[in-house]
């Protein structure tokens, strides 16, 4: 029998309090801190889930929802919502809450590409996933269709011709002015 393992196995949940010393210029919670709560959080699911070492292979899409207030109580919580051969696709999604009136905030959701690797640093495979409800069952999909959409892009970009005439016609639709 192959190995396999449920979505559960994967969940991480990290809730850190957010101090004067993480917050950027404007007062609020610096970008970068919390996107490195998000590496720590997707490392740690992965390699609960696999039973390995695992490497951030890419990142997709981080739209920072609303901004992180210091005092705030943060919440990073992470499952594995796709698994390849050696890979798999942990989603996190990131909430703020205000200590004092309790009020909750979606921040961020985003998805790390995770690889996990044996002793050797080669890409070792992973167990195969259990969807247990229908919401997993979204997610497994949702996942699907990033990874085909963003192979469809990597073909086009592959192709496409920047310097065509048609191209650089195009270029009048933005904010940009062609000096060549």
């Amino acid at each position: 029998m192959e190995n396999f393992k449920k979505v559960s196995a994967s969940r991480i949940t990290l809730s850190q309090l957010m101090l004067p010393s993480h917050s950027n210029f404007s007062g609020k919670i610096h970008g970068g801190y919390i996107l490195s709560l998000m590496d720590q959080i997707a490392f740690a699911c992965a390699s609960k889930y696999s039973g390995k070492y695992c490497v951030t292979a890419s990142v997709d899409t981080v739209d920072f929802l609303n901004p992180i207030e210091v005092g705030e109580l943060v919440t990073l919580k992470s499952s594995v919502n796709y698994v390849g051969r050696t890979s798999m696709v942990v989603g996190i999604r990131v909430t703020s809450q205000n200590i004092q009136t309790g009020k909750i905030k979606h921040c961020n959701s985003s998805y790390f590409t995770m690889v996990a690797k044996d002793g050797n640093g080669k890409s070792s495979p992973v167990p195969g996933l259990i969807l247990s409800n229908l919401e997993e069952v979204r997610r497994f999909y949702d996942a699907l269709r990033r990874i085909s959409s963003k192979k469809e892009h990597q073909a086009i970009e592959r192709t496409f011709d920047f310097s065509s005439d048609e191209a650089l016609k195009n270029l009048q639709l933005f904010n940009v002015k062609l000096k060549i």
